[in-house]
This record gives structure tokens, sequence and C-alpha cells, in this order.
């Protein structure tokens, strides 16, 4: 199962903030932002509940299953 998210698109609706406003506004590294929107780095529960509550959205509209990923990687 290879999980997805959307935090770019999120980041552009926000007002096309920055990787490292973003990380700031929740207290990680830009590196880290970016591995997220990369695919590279999954979050913890709690980091995906603070990026939820910033944009305003729940954890489920940023993070999400790609249907086209079922087998485990």
């Amino acid at each position: 199962m290879k999980i997805k998210n959307r935090l770019k698109e999120w980041r552009v609706k926000k007002g096309d903030i920055t990787q490292e406003e973003l990380a700031q506004a929740v207290g990680v590294s830009r590196q880290t932002i970016n591995a997220i929107e990369k695919g590279k780095y999954l979050p913890s529960l709690a980091l995906a509940f603070k990026l939820s509550l910033y944009f305003e959205t729940t954890i489920e509209e940023l993070f999400y299953v790609d249907e086209n990923s079922t087998k485990e990687t």
C-alpha cells in the first residue's frame, strides 16, 4: 500500500505558502516537509494532526492510499 499526500496542493490553497513557512508553523524542518511531499517520509500521527489543523481540514484530505498501488512496497 502506498500512501500519498496533497500537501503541495494545500500549500497553494493556503496562499502559496512555502515549505519553510509550513515547516515553521508545525514545528519541523523544511527538509521534513519536502520529504513528506515527495513521498519519502510518512509523518507521525501527531504531525499529520498538526498539518490537518493548520490547513483546517482532515487527515484524510491530506493523505490518501494510492489505488493504483495496492501491493506492499
